[in-house]
């Protein structure tokens, strides 16, 4: 039986968290070798701590894309996000790139050769959801934790705001009655701030912010608010916490609200699955919803190395839906090939298109016009509406 009252948070993290700095450089390598050759496999790893950028991983593409530009790439993605302080600077930090080539073993089973079909990068499973609770489609809190960020760092870069710094995370928690969200009862907010802003400047600067995201009525009650709780956020950034890539999966998707196959994306290129299937997944999950079949919709595709075509294809609509889960199974299948070649040429993700997702979450935004975020359009709305 579902609960008819109960409370679920989400979190976010900036473009200047740590994890999300080894992200964007991640990606912004993804987007070198995608803009020189748009068949480049790329792997990239990053770790930035104090004053220190290290990129390790597996590529195969031109050989324009040198370490010089790998190296130029990282420091132009630091500057973009803000950071110019004594302990991480894009000028003065150390960048060493240790990207090798793909293993030759890895790329006779996922190449297409002969009558065989290009093949999934690894096995693993992954996870595509959509609901009702937001116009994005996406679930309230971590639609929610997203927007709060990302209106305070849009507000950094103009100039608007000149006390915030690039690091930042958000936390909402939402009150749901029968399955819908209804309020907040608790929302904490961590920013790094000018050394010379007090607490209580800070909590006033955050506050329109989570006021101006969150419904007209549904503000957190004033002890349930809760900004730079130990009362100082200077130090900040790779200088205060190490970053890695990939771990922030559940930032970078559903906030928990959907399982996880436990793949990250960022520094991955098109032809692997853990990120290309995920995107594919959530793409047809939002359009299963935006179709009105159901009110939620989770996907779950799985795949071996090497080989082209999904073990397993599976739909759960959460009692939602009103149509048979096996039969949309089908038709979903048979409206779009989730080989991972078919995946790729289906959404145009052989593009350089990658670095602009590695922060504010990699569903619910508004697809582009060059081909950014394409599996979150839902141009087969019509499509399902005839199939059902």
């Amino acid at each position: 039986m579902p609960k008819s009252e109960y409370l679920f948070t989400s979190e976010s993290v900036s473009e200047g968290h740590p994890d999300k700095v080894s992200d964007r450089i991640s990606d912004a390598v993804v987007d070198a070798y995608l803009a020189a050759d748009p068949g480049s496999r790329v792997a990239c790893e990053t770790m930035c701590t104090t004053n220190r950028i290290i990129l390790a991983g597996e590529v195969r593409g031109p050989a324009s894309i040198t370490n010089d530009v790998i190296e130029e790439r990282a420091r132009n993605a630091v500057r973009e996000i803000g950071y110019e302080q004594d302990g991480f600077h894009w000028q003065s930090a150390e960048v060493t790139v240790y990207l090798h080539a793909q293993s030759s073993d890895i790329a006779q089973g996922v190449d297409a050769a002969g009558n065989k079909d290009e093949g999934a990068g690894d096995q693993g499973l992954m996870f595509g959801y959509a609901c009702t609770e937001t116009d994005a489609l996406m679930p309230a809190p971590i639609h929610f934790s997203h927007q709060i960020l990302k209106r305070m760092a849009d507000d950094r870069h103009s100039g608007k705001e000149p006390g915030l710094a690039p690091d930042a995370k958000s936390q909402v928690t939402l009150k749901y009655v029968d399955g819908r969200p209804v309020g907040a009862t608790s929302v904490v907010v961590s920013t790094q701030h000018a050394e010379s802003l007090s607490q209580e400047e800070i909590r006033e600067i955050v506050r329109p912010y989570v006021a101006g995201v969150l419904p007209d009525g549904w503000m957190c009650p004033e002890d349930e608010f809760y900004v730079n709780p130990t009362g100082r956020f200077v130090i900040g950034g790779p200088d205060g916490d190490c970053g890695l890539t990939g771990r922030k999966i559940i930032v970078d998707t559903y906030g928990g609200a959907s399982p996880h196959g436990g793949g990250a994306f960022s520094g991955k290129d098109p032809t692997k699955v853990d990120r290309s299937a995920a995107y594919a997944a959530r793409y047809l999950a939002k359009n299963v919803v935006a179709a009105g079949l159901a009110d939620k919709c989770t996907i779950q595709v799985a795949y071996a190395i090497g080989v082209s075509k999904p073990l397993s294809v599976y739909i759960d609509t959460n009692g939602t839906g009103q149509i048979d889960e096996a039969k949309l199974s089908e038709v979903l299948q048979q409206l779009v090939d989730l080989s991972p070649r078919g995946i790729r040429e289906h959404l145009q993700l052989s593009q350089p298109i990658y670095e602009r997702t590695a922060a504010y979450g990699h569903f619910g935004r508004a697809p582009e016009p060059d081909g950014g975020f394409s599996w979150e359009k839902i141009d087969l709305v019509d499509d399902l509406k005839r199939a059902f």
